[in-house]
């Protein structure tokens, strides 16, 4: 080996053994208390880590950034446990727990920063942006009267968020006025939203996209069913996609909207006994008079899984989509030292029938298992084994599997074949559809009050779409119009959703995008093998 080779592997080395000396040090009295051969194992290693401490500091050849050293030494400490348990350092720590706690303080928009602009892609519901009529579209041109022109991300977090009550002046441009205006905000909670849409499919169907499980997710579920039940829904969608999952109580509390029986709904087993807690349905708080499919994709993970898994035992609905993640594992979050943290696995967790979904995993080869996840062929390949892994029966008799996510009740695989021109369009950080899309919603009179209406008789005609290729064409972005029009059908659909969203909210938005979505669209075909499941029930 050469010595390049070697200083560039020595500092990984010493990483990792600091990560192991400090991580077990941390955890002294514990293990001391149960195992006392750990403990004169860690006397060793002290006298170990102060060595090589002294050597890194007198001998290596180039300074040496500490922090960064210990962090990534923790990280590999937990990687070499199971693959979900984890070091978090401080610095990323604050926006985990914002996003689990369902808000933070600011002023409520959710942004991007366009042509150097801060373009408003929409004012959060019920914040202090929407109250004070924000739109789709606004530029904010400058803050506190500082010009705000080819600002960062970072930089506007910074200036725009702050203290409940604090205020923060701005100037706006808006498509279609010459003059800027100005407004005070008022900054409060705002709420960071775990549903992201509940819209109606049709006349019968609602449709419900469940981002994340925070510890606001319950109360939002519960508002957006009442919002459906006021539009007579028959059907649910419940959509799961991509929802990599969160607290474990949340996944508890929405797997019991839909049993209205009292059962199991999802038990833990660990090696304490503070680990080992058991989820019991409340048949009060369940309901059992709508129809239900789960849609769940190889992002399902975790809580999604605890509900589908619960749906699925209880012979409740039809798990419909792809098979999920296998993430089989309860995790806990404990405080370090200076605001970081470990998420450490603390329990399995177990669906109504008994199975652990948890997919197989190599201690510290965190790399082949976020693999095999994302291989092209992995249904078939987890099909092909599907006899060799553990068996279960649902409530009446059906054969469900262990040991590898929760496999759907009809596989639907998602298709999507857009030109590379159109994907590079998606991909434009300037938001090409949205900003002519905000724009034409902004300029002009569609004639329609209604959503509904909207929705059913307004199109994205040949001279809005020459537009569209017009500025494109104005903004320099470059563009195949043979290719592009291949995907007419898509970026039609997309104008008219950014329209939608932007004259009326990001459900309509979803409502018209939804259209699209061939798992949406093969799921509904299902629905009279889901209402089966409600004369189980009866």
């Amino acid at each position: 080996m050469s010595k390049n080779q070697v200083n560039r592997i020595w500092p990984m080395v010493t990483s990792a053994i600091f990560g192991f000396i400090i991580a077990v040090i941390i955890f002294m009295p514990e293990a001391y208390s149960k195992n006392k051969n750990i403990y004169k194992i860690l006397k060793n290693k002290i006298m170990v880590m102060q060595q090589i401490i002294s050597y890194v500091d007198h001998f290596y050849f180039d300074a040496v950034d500490m922090d960064k050293i210990m962090d990534g030494a923790f990280h590999g400490l937990m990687e070499e446990l199971d693959p979900h348990s984890t070091y978090i350092p401080a610095k990323e720590q604050e926006n985990i727990d914002e996003l689990f706690r369902g808000n933070f303080q600011g002023i409520g928009i959710e942004f991007d920063v366009l042509h150097g602009y801060i373009t408003v892609i929409s004012p959060v519901p019920d914040s202090p942006s929407d109250y004070a009529g924000l739109q789709s579209g606004d530029r904010i041109v400058a803050i506190n009267g500082e010009d705000a022109y080819k600002i960062t991300k970072d930089e506007v977090v910074k200036k725009l968020r702050g203290r409940k009550g604090t205020k923060v002046d701005i100037s706006v441009q808006r498509i279609g006025q010459e003059e800027p205006f100005d407004v005070t905000i008022i900054r409060d909670d705002i709420p960071i939203y775990s549903v992201g849409a509940a819209t109606m499919l049709d006349e019968d169907t609602g449709y419900i996209l469940l981002r994340r499980f925070s510890a606001t997710t319950i109360d939002e579920v519960n508002k957006a069913i009442d919002k459906l039940d006021k539009q007579n829904f028959k059907k649910l969608i419940f959509d799961l996609r991509g929802n990599s999952g969160g607290y474990l109580e949340q996944a508890a509390a929405v797997s019991n909207l839909f049993i209205s029986t009292k059962d199991t709904l999802v038990y833990t087993k660990g090696k304490i006994s503070d680990s080992n807690q058991a989820f019991i349905s409340d048949p009060k708080k369940g309901r059992d008079d709508f129809s239900l499919i789960v849609l769940i994709n190889r992002g399902s993970a975790s809580a999604s899984e605890i509900v589908s898994g619960a749906v699925q035992d209880l012979d409740r609905g039809l798990i419909v989509g792809e098979t999920s993640f296998g993430k089989g594992l309860v995790q806990r979050q404990l405080p370090l030292e200076g605001g970081s943290a470990i998420r450490i696995t603390m329990a399995r967790y177990y669906t109504p029938s008994g199975r652990l979904i948890q997919r197989p995993y190599e201690e510290g080869d965190d790399l082949t298992y976020y693999k095999e996840l994302y291989a092209n062929d992995r249904e078939s390949m987890l099909d092909s084994l599907r006899k060799l892994r553990p068996q279960y029966k649902t409530r009446n008799g059906r054969t469900v599997y262990g040991g590898g996510g929760i496999t759907p009740d009809k596989y639907i695989p998602y298709k999507s074949k857009l030109t590379k021109e159109t994907q590079k369009l998606l991909r434009n950080p300037e938001r090409p559809i949205f900003n002519f899309s905000s724009s034409y919603a902004t300029q002009n009179d569609l004639g329609y009050e209604s959503f509904t209406r909207f929705k059913k008789n307004w199109e994205v005609n040949q001279a809005i779409y020459s537009q569209f290729l017009d500025y494109l064409d104005s903004d320099s972005i470059s563009f195949i119009a043979d290719s592009l029009e291949m995907d007419r059908t898509f970026i039609n659909n997309r104008i008219k959703s950014e329209i939608a969203g932007t004259i009326w909210g990001k459900d309509e938005s979803a409502s018209i995008r939804l259209a699209l979505d061939n798992q949406v669209s093969e799921a509904l075909k299902y629905f009279n093998e889901a209402n089966a499941f409600l004369g189980y029930r009866n």
